[in-house]
């Protein structure tokens, strides 16, 4: 493996419903021919969706984006090769079907990649809301769960005390007491 690079995110275009059959493939590609070191992951969008069947509500995951599969390699052009040879991949997203690499907000945006923080939190510390539907509130650290990395934050809403589940990637520790909440 070349030490300089690091692997990257690049998008692959597959035929309709192709997409678990790419995977399955580059998978038995990589573990064949020892490729670990040069395809790093293999990713499939999902989202989970409640869908009503027969007057019962199912949850089922459905593809985020179909035709796509996501895919974090060392570039090569024998790594090339073997990705746009195999059944079922049309080619990559770039030009002349040539990768190009995500960039970090595309693969934050997807959720590629767990995004970990490196602060932790604990039972009492006063925390404001960064990011999400909260965003600008603060709170009170009331449980705390370190390998999910989400925590259970007593907040103030419309003059009522109420708990909300965020994750530590939407919280920032402060060092003052709690701000009262103004509604606007």
């Amino acid at each position: 493996m070349p030490m300089n690079e690091e692997p990257k995110w690049y998008i692959l275009h597959t035929y309709s419903g192709y997409e678990a059959m790419v995977k399955d493939s580059l998978e038995k590609l990589i573990e064949n021919n020892n490729l670990g070191d040069y395809i790093v992951d293999l990713k499939i969008p999902m989202e989970q969706v409640v869908e009503e069947k027969n007057g019962k509500l199912k949850v089922v995951e459905r593809k985020l984006l179909p035709c796509y599969v996501f895919i974090k390699m060392i570039y090569t052009n024998q790594i090339w090769y073997y990705v746009t040879s195999t059944r079922g991949v049309t080619g990559f997203c770039g030009p002349q079907g040539r990768p190009i690499p995500m960039k970090p907000e595309e693969i934050r945006k997807m959720r590629l990649e767990a995004p970990t923080v490196d602060e932790t939190f604990a039972i009492g510390d006063t925390v404001s809301i960064e990011d999400g539907p909260l965003k600008g509130f603060f709170g009170t650290v009331k449980e705390v769960n370190h390998t999910a990395q989400k925590a259970k934050i007593s907040t103030t809403m419309f003059g009522r005390t109420t708990d909300v589940e965020v994750e530590y990637i939407q919280i920032k520790k402060v060092d003052a007491p709690v701000p009262e909440q103004t509604e606007e």
